[in-house]
């Protein structure tokens, strides 16, 4: 509380006050009483009125700093009615009526907008199920007609799947811990699956794969790791160089795995780095490169953090970008296994 505020309020107790005063004194005058006398009962009103003002302000604002310290320490503030103490004045009763009828409105604004949040998410989800009938369909039958435009038809559908399972694991991302399980899981066969569901556009663009030797397996969802190497792919193919290779390599140490994911491609931007896993971001490659969402590398930032993934870019312009992804080793399977 400001002490400015405050006084500003009390002006016109003073102000009485002062009055009050004078025409005291001015009557004690004018019934003969001795003027030290009146100065003297003057001073001790002015005296006593400032010890009041004064006790007033620091029991006020220790009381309002009080409240200020409890509403910092609520998650959710608009729930402060609730646990305020009892109010005091009259004024603090109607403040405390009105605090409790925003809070109401407050409540079925927030279970309205859940409602229709997870009537979205319900929505989507059922939709991506949906439509990936057609699209396997769809690759069935390129798949037994080979020729030259079905091999296209792949690629594109290739894409299709993909940009379906991004609008699904965006709709997953806010609660994962419903969907994934943590596991033993293969490096080196998640990798080959990542790159086996890409064939077709990899091999649209020529992209040179090279996968090294993966050592062993990590503690972590297989399905959820292996979307987030298909959208590492698809960036990678997305801003890829003259001569496009993409190469995977892991490598243990202190405990953890590092799987890196590194392209030749134009790199990014100094001035980008910091800014790649903000929702939306494109940058300066985004906005050379038609279809562009920023969507990429921001849910893979999400679902790492999810999974408790490590996760790091490391680019020069020009000269390719590398992805790091770190799973921390388990010290519960470590002493199992030992």
């Amino acid at each position: 509380m400001r002490a400015g505020l405050f006084w500003k309020g009390q002006l016109p107790a003073v102000l009485l006050n002062v009055c009050g005063a004078a025409a005291l004194s001015l009557f004690l005058l004018a019934c003969g009483v001795a003027a030290g006398t009146v100065a003297l009962i003057a001073g001790v009103w002015g005296a006593v009125l400032a010890l009041w003002l004064g006790c007033r302000f620091v029991l006020q604002k220790r009381r309002l700093d009080a409240l200020l310290a409890l509403a910092e320490g609520l998650d959710e503030r608009y729930l402060l009615p609730e646990v305020l103490p009892p109010p005091v004045t009259a004024e603090e009763e109607v403040c405390r009526r009105l605090m409790r009828m925003a809070e109401k409105s407050m409540l079925e604004t927030i279970g309205s907008a859940r409602r229709e949040r997870t009537e979205y998410k319900e929505y989507i989800e059922q939709w991506v199920h949906e439509v990936k009938t057609p699209i396997t369909a769809m690759k069935l039958l390129c798949e037994n007609h080979r020729a030259p435009l079905t091999r296209e038809l792949l690629a594109e559908l290739e894409r299709v799947t993909r940009c379906t399972e991004q609008a699904l694991y965006y709709a997953r991302s806010e609660h994962t811990e419903q969907d994934y399980l943590i596991r033993e899981t293969s490096l080196a066969a998640v990798v080959h699956a990542a790159v086996a569901g890409s064939k077709y556009l990899l091999r649209q663009h020529q992209v040179a794969v090279t996968v090294e030797e993966m050592p062993g397996t990590v503690c972590t969802d297989g399905k959820w790791v292996q979307f987030i190497l298909g959208q590492l792919i698809a960036n990678a193919v997305k801003y890829r160089g003259p001569q496009p290779a993409l190469r995977f390599a892991a490598a243990r140490a202190d405990g953890a795995v590092t799987l890196t994911v590194e392209d030749n491609g134009r790199g990014i931007p100094a001035a980008d780095l910091p800014r790649v896993f903000e929702k939306g971001f494109t940058g300066e490659n985004g906005r050379a490169v038609p279809g562009s969402t920023g969507l990429g590398l921001y849910l893979c930032k999400r679902l790492c953090d999810k999974l408790g993934i490590g996760i790091r870019v490391q680019s020069r312009q020009g000269q390719g970008a590398s992805v790091s992804l770190v799973f921390a080793g388990n010290d519960y399977v470590a002493g199992v296994r030992g």
